[in-house]
């Protein structure tokens, strides 16, 4: 199941709104196949697993090993379950059920019905974390959130500026906008206040890093935003969440219309959910951060924290969590938190 772990980490960034599945084939204790799932709307796990197997045959005698329950149904692809059972598969040891509401047991239900020996909950911890966003996504009924932010050592996020012609504080360092960047690839959408897409400006894009932009969403209530900002290029799909009815649409620019007054943030996350979209990387401003914090619609935060100081300026949000990974790098401090 490590081993299923390992293969099906490599599809991160490419499956959603699928998991991340990888898949082992064993017989006589040797591994004789394996896959993982590599590209939504590609073949999944099992049958890259299965159809890397040299000798079907062996098949007849092996065990299957999965981190997620087979699917039961048919969408991009036909049912996993199937297959498994098409290819006289005896044995199917699977880390976790599916929590998906059109798979959510059947798949397991099939492979019992024809007389499979199936075990159920192998590393279901370890499962459930590497597809933390596809969990959240089905059980929250909403996008796994994640926050970001580098700040100062004395806790700042920014100097104060009322104007674009000042550039963004340099916080971080050149690691950490490269780490950045591959979080971004990860994600399948990134986030930015009205302030910060109008003082910095920001390309919200992976330049600094293999992989895919993420949908690119900016709130900008009354539209106020200038038209020739980096996020309107049309180079990457943007929705731009406002309270003007009618805005006009173009190519890769959406303008959805929600009530400010009530509930917006819940609102807007309603609507990611419906166009699954599973994940939301927050990259700001304070004022956006600390909005996610207060209503507590966070599921993780990554903090960098700088040597510089600025004795001054926009105050960094205060998190109170769990601090599940802390990391020292020439004196920068990298951390992960979680809700309590």
């Amino acid at each position: 199941m490590h081993r299923c772990l390992e293969l099906a980490s490599l599809g991160i960034g490419n499956t959603a709104p699928n998991p991340m599945v990888g898949s082992v084939i064993v017989y006589d204790d040797k591994i004789i196949g394996e896959g993982f799932h590599q590209q939504y709307g590609k073949p999944h796990a099992e049958v890259n697993a299965i159809n890397s197997v040299k000798d079907k045959e062996l098949l007849k005698r092996s065990t299957i090993y999965v981190n997620l329950e087979p699917c039961s149904h048919f969408g991009k692809t036909p049912p996993c379950a199937d297959f498994i059972i098409e290819n006289k598969i005896p044995n199917v040891v699977i880390g976790t059920p599916d929590v998906n509401e059109v798979v959510c047991q059947n798949g397991i239900k099939k492979l019992f019905d024809v007389g499979c020996n199936v075990k159920v909950g192998v590393l279901e911890k370890e499962c459930r974390e590497l597809n933390k966003r596809f969990f959240t996504f089905h059980e929250k009924k909403r996008p796994f959130i994640l926050l970001k932010w580098a700040q100062t050592s004395d806790g700042f996020i920014d100097r104060i500026r009322t104007s674009s012609d000042k550039s963004p504080a340099n916080i971080s360092d050149k690691f950490h906008r490269i780490l950045t960047h591959k979080w971004r690839s990860e994600e399948q959408a990134i986030m930015v206040g009205t302030q910060t897409a109008l003082l910095d400006n920001p390309k919200l894009n992976t330049r600094q890093w293999t992989g895919n932009n993420p949908t690119r969403i900016v709130i900008d209530r009354t539209l106020r935003l200038p038209k020739n900002l980096n996020l309107f290029d049309g180079s990457i799909p943007t929705l731009i969440f406002t309270e003007i009815k009618n805005a006009e649409s173009t190519t890769n620019k959406e303008f959805i219309n929600i009530d400010f007054d009530e509930n917006w943030l819940e609102q807007m996350l309603t609507i990611l959910h419906k166009r699954k979209i599973q994940s939301i990387m927050v990259e700001g401003g304070s004022m956006l951060l600390n909005t996610f914090i207060q209503k507590n619609l966070w599921d993780e935060a990554g903090v960098f924290t700088s040597k510089i100081k600025f004795h001054n300026g926009i105050k960094a949000p205060t998190l109170i969590g769990n601090y599940i990974k802390r990391e020292i790098i020439d004196g920068n401090i990298h951390e992960v938190i979680v809700p309590c």
